[in-house]
């Protein structure tokens, strides 16, 4: 048995707040003068553009004038805009209609998909229309009936069906459709297999699996190229004046012959199709908005609210709101601990590996949910915090904001007097550009509730990967380093693996290992053991125990109340985003003061 030693009437240094109060500084935006540079000659590059083609009387304005508004203008634009939109509808549907036959179970439907889209993305868009329209020399009928009997249910003439207007329309369709296909396979691959386990588990029928649950998350991977093939079929239809049908360019090429003015009249067909396209954009614009609910954590504002917010970034800089609120250290205490230290670790040593982090008047809000309301805590370096509470309680975010993962609308956080997000000078607040984020976050390591290991690399390449890149440690070094982590978590033998081979519990210790290998002075933890197991838990808490004797400061998310009770020498209960009680274990977790955190131990205990 372990020998421990209990260090819980033993409290620690009291710790004062990192850097104090930040409310009243002032904070300078982070600059970047290559984009002022670049917009400067994008702005240089459009004045120029423009007073070439304005300022040249050779482009024929008024030419341009009196022809963009004319009717036989208007009537070819009426025809390309009908021959898109038919050809889209006939088109996706035809499409969809292939990429579930496609991924059906059946072969034979599967083939016939395969060789339909084989066929008519290999055949050029202006050769199918002209084979289209000159299929009466085929077929001089066309009937509809069961095969190899005289019953006919359909039979008309082939020249006198098929109009230059329904070869455009079906050829436009046909080759669309074959695209389109592909788009939307590549879609309903990209959707998670455990979404048509979970539809299939509930009895939905397939149709129903199909249109409401892979669809509709398909639509995110699907909507961009498909439109890309819209405005390419809004551009098509000019090739459809092989057929001498007048839509917008076969009209603009009849009244340039007659009048000679070729530049003003293709300006007017071009100017239409950028009107065209831009309209077709901005409808793509919605529909992506629309399909990504609830796939983005803090989804891009409205257009107008966007442009508004862009707008005042120009006026003024919002500063955070002034607090009173002051920075209060907690009453820390030890918690019970082994007496051996982990390789020769003294207890002054513990303290000096870890970080201060100082979280003073935060605040965080998603669109118009608040989830973290004016917070502050501070927690001494080579302490073990447990953060408690319910889900949407604000606890996941916290973690996330201390590492600058997520940026507060508010308030500042710390870490040995160093600013997450912020340079400090004086009274002023520089804040900081994304690379200089990133340097200061290798100080702060994460393991993740659902592991997020890279699945491409080993277990060895994901733990040597950042202390090469980021810290400069030669390979060797950081080889023999990630060993010795793979050793220290139980997984030696699992060096040259990829997580996929890996059960939960361990690809959590690999996670854990690579947090480790960049030698950070906070780690945190979002709710280790949730994705786990039960029979997994106790080895991935094991290593957490592992790590509290190290003097690594760690901040841990969890609803494992017994390990938080053993570990922690500090439990933080928050609800709706505030700290509602902290203190010693065997206060908050054995007689807590606030009525909410006694009505949460008595649901969980």
């Amino acid at each position: 048995m372990t020998a421990t030693t209990d260090f819980r009437d033993t409290p620690l240094a009291p710790i004062r707040p990192a850097s104090g109060d930040y409310s009243q500084h002032r904070i300078v935006p982070a600059r970047y003068p290559a984009r002022t540079v670049g917009t400067i000659v994008a702005a240089l590059l459009i004045a120029a553009t423009l007073n070439s083609i304005l300022g040249n009387e050779r482009w024929g304005w008024n030419v341009f004038a009196e022809w963009f508004l004319s009717e036989p203008v208007l009537m070819g634009l009426g025809r390309t805009l009908l021959l898109t939109l038919l050809g889209a509808l006939f088109g996706f549907t035809l499409g969809t209609a292939l990429a579930l036959a496609r991924v059906s179970g059946s072969p034979l439907l599967s083939g016939l998909s395969w060789t339909f889209t084989w066929i008519f993305r290999s055949i050029p868009l202006i050769v199918l229309l002209l084979i289209l329209n000159n299929l009466g020399y085929l077929y001089e009928t066309i009937t509809i009936g069961v095969p190899y009997t005289s019953i006919n249910f359909f039979s008309y003439q082939t020249t006198q069906l098929i109009s230059p207007f329904t070869a455009a329309l079906l050829g436009l369709s046909i080759n669309q459709a074959a695209f389109t296909s592909e788009i939307i396979r590549g879609g309903i691959l990209s959707v998670d297999q455990g979404q048509l386990e979970a539809a299939a588990s509930l009895g939905l029928p397939r149709s129903r699996q199909a249109s409401r649950i892979i669809l509709p998350q398909a639509m995110r991977s699907i909507v961009p190229p498909a439109f890309n093939d819209i405005i390419g079929l809004a551009k098509g239809t000019s090739n459809v004046y092989i057929l001498a049908l007048p839509e917008l360019f076969y009209t603009i090429q009849v009244i340039y012959r007659r009048n000679l003015e070729v530049i003003p009249l293709l300006m007017v067909a071009t100017i239409w199709y950028l009107i065209i396209l831009s309209v077709l954009s901005a409808v793509q614009y919605f529909i992506e908005r629309h399909y990504a609910r609830g796939a983005l954590r803090n989804p891009p504002p409205p257009v107008l609210r966007a442009i508004l917010e862009w707008l005042g970034q120009f006026r003024f800089v919002p500063q955070p709101t002034p607090s009173t609120t002051p920075v209060t250290a907690p009453r820390f205490v030890g918690s019970a601990r082994s007496a051996i230290e982990p390789r020769g670790i003294s207890a002054g040593e513990r303290a000096a590996a870890g970080g201060t982090v100082a979280i003073h008047n935060v605040s965080k809000s998603f669109g118009p949910l608040k989830v973290l309301d004016r917070l502050s805590l501070t927690i001494p370096a080579g302490s073990v915090t447990a953060i408690l509470g319910q889900s949407g309680s604000g606890k996941s975010t916290l973690l996330r904001s201390i590492n600058h993962l997520e940026r507060v609308d508010q308030g500042f956080i710390a870490i040995d007097g160093e600013l997450i997000g912020y340079r400090q000078e004086g009274g002023l607040l520089y804040e900081l550009k994304e690379k200089d984020i990133l340097k200061r976050r290798v100080d702060v390591g994460m393991v993740f509730q659902n592991f997020n290991l890279f699945p491409h690399l080993t277990v060895l390449d994901n733990i040597t990967e950042a202390p090469v890149t980021v810290r400069g440690v030669p390979h060797t070094e950081a080889e023999a380093q990630a060993r010795d982590l793979l050793a220290r978590v139980g997984l030696s033998e699992k060096a040259d693996a990829y997580p996929r081979q890996l059960s939960g519990g361990q690809q959590q210790r690999v996670a854990i290992a690579r947090a480790l290998a960049m030698r950070p002075k906070v780690l945190l933890f979002d709710e280790p053991t949730s994705a786990l197991d039960p029979e997994l838990v106790n080895e991935v808490l094991d290593v957490i125990k592992e790590l509290a004797r190290s003097g690594v400061t760690l901040i841990i998310v969890t609803h494992e109340i017994g390990f938080a009770r053993e570990v922690a020498d500090t439990v933080v209960f928050m609800d709706q985003g505030e700290i509602i009680e902290q203190g010693p274990p065997s206060v908050v977790l054995g007689a807590p003061n606030h009525p909410r955190t006694r009505e949460f131990l008595a649901k969980v205990l």
